[in-house]
């Protein structure tokens, strides 16, 4: 077919608006889904598994290493505790005092509650049967000779996320309320002394329900005097290489958002010498970087601080209350600052004090990580 000059402009202009039409009826990209989310923020040194699971939906927002196996420290404590209830229904009561060993153990992580249950009920025996009631994958009791250290069973956040699962939508109703209404009561202080307001309670707002772990960090105690003795606080065999025994671990799971619509199940383990704050920093971090529905974020601006023993006080002044004692050289969120007492701690003076909304008090702006008395970006209270 023969085609004129004209013929050819004639030709390409059709094309063209053809081409316009079809881009302008094109179906658009898909954007990107909740399960489509950016990688979790994993502080340099930090090796961790993550799993986020939307009950809304049905899906996962979130997944690192999800089947990783860590030693569960304290997590295991829902794995005791659901073992001990679980042929006690109907109404699944407990003694006054069997209740109160119960509680105990899962809103102030209690060790002696856990050891208690662990001999009593069949050490690794507790795992092999929760593993096949909850249709478990990756756990698995202690490792050869470590029995009876049931904070060193293997766990996964995949299969710590179907744990609650099964505990929100498949318990009998009196059991899940035991269960959950010790998570909601989680105690500031672990009955070790040691911070459990890390991770979901740090980043986002209530409702949440948690059970925290920790291990590997010795007997220091940065929230009470209470002097730990139990199995979880005993020195890591340094020869252990199952489950990554060897460095500390710390790990924050529960629920959060009305209703426990997200399941947040984060698993760390820290370098060797990583001190309780700077564990307790990262794993703040790495939670607050998580795509968690129906979750709120804290709102205020974080600071480092440094120094030990650092006491939050109900007011401005070192004359009010001692609510409780910072992990030293954690990182807090502050809310507003105000003037109050002035305080010396050689070489420094200061009378600006800084509230932090998780611990509801205050700290003299000494112990913050800025250059300027008054905390730059910060409101007024």
């Amino acid at each position: 077919m023969h085609t004129t000059a004209r013929g050819k402009v004639v030709l390409a202009l059709g094309w063209f608006v053809l081409a316009m039409v079809l881009l302008a009826t094109a179906t658009p990209p898909a954007r990107a889904t909740s399960t489509e989310a950016a990688a979790p923020e994993i502080p340099a040194g930090v090796s961790a598994g993550v799993a986020v699971y939307d009950r809304e939906t049905g899906t996962f927002t979130e997944q690192h290493n999800a089947h990783m196996q860590f030693r569960a420290a304290s997590v295991v404590k829902l794995l005791i505790a659901l073992d001990h209830l679980w042929d006690r229904g109907p109404s699944y009561s407990l003694p006054a005092d069997d209740r109160s060993r119960l509680d105990s153990m899962l809103r102030a992580s209690n060790d002696d509650a856990a050891n208690h249950y662990w001999s009593n009920n069949g050490g690794s025996a507790i795992i092999d049967r929760m593993s096949s009631h909850l249709e478990l994958e990756d756990t698995d009791g202690p490792p050869a000779g470590y029995s009876g250290y049931w904070g060193y069973t293997a766990l996964s956040a995949a299969d710590t996320v179907r744990i609650y699962r099964w505990i929100l939508d498949r318990a009998p109703a009196a059991l899940r309320e035991i269960v959950m209404s010790n998570l909601r009561a989680s105690t500031r202080c672990g009955k070790d002394g040691f911070d459990q307001r890390f991770g979901i309670p740090a980043s986002f707002q209530a409702p949440w329900a948690v059970k925290q772990g920790w291990s590997g960090f010795g007997d220091t105690s940065d929230c009470s005097n209470t002097t730990a003795t139990t199995a979880a606080r005993r020195s890591i065999p340094a020869e252990a290489s199952d489950v990554n025994l060897s460095r500390p671990a710390l790990h924050s799971t529960g629920t959060t958002g009305p209703g426990d619509r997200s399941i947040v199940a984060v698993f760390t383990l820290h370098p060797q010498a990583a001190s309780f704050g700077a564990a307790y920093t990262d794993t703040n971090r790495l939670v607050r970087s998580l795509n968690v529905p129906g979750a709120v974020q804290r709102t205020g601006t974080w600071f480092g601080t440094w120094g030990s023993q650092v006491q939050v006080r109900a007011d401005a002044t070192t004359a009010s209350k001692a609510l409780t004692t910072l992990p030293a050289g954690v990182e807090v969120q502050v809310g507003c600052q105000k003037r109050g007492q002035q305080v010396t701690v050689p070489p420094y003076t200061n009378d600006w004090w800084a509230y932090l909304p998780l611990y509801g008090g205050y700290v003299t702006n000494i112990y913050m990580s800025s250059p300027d008395n008054k905390l730059p970006g910060v409101p007024l209270c």
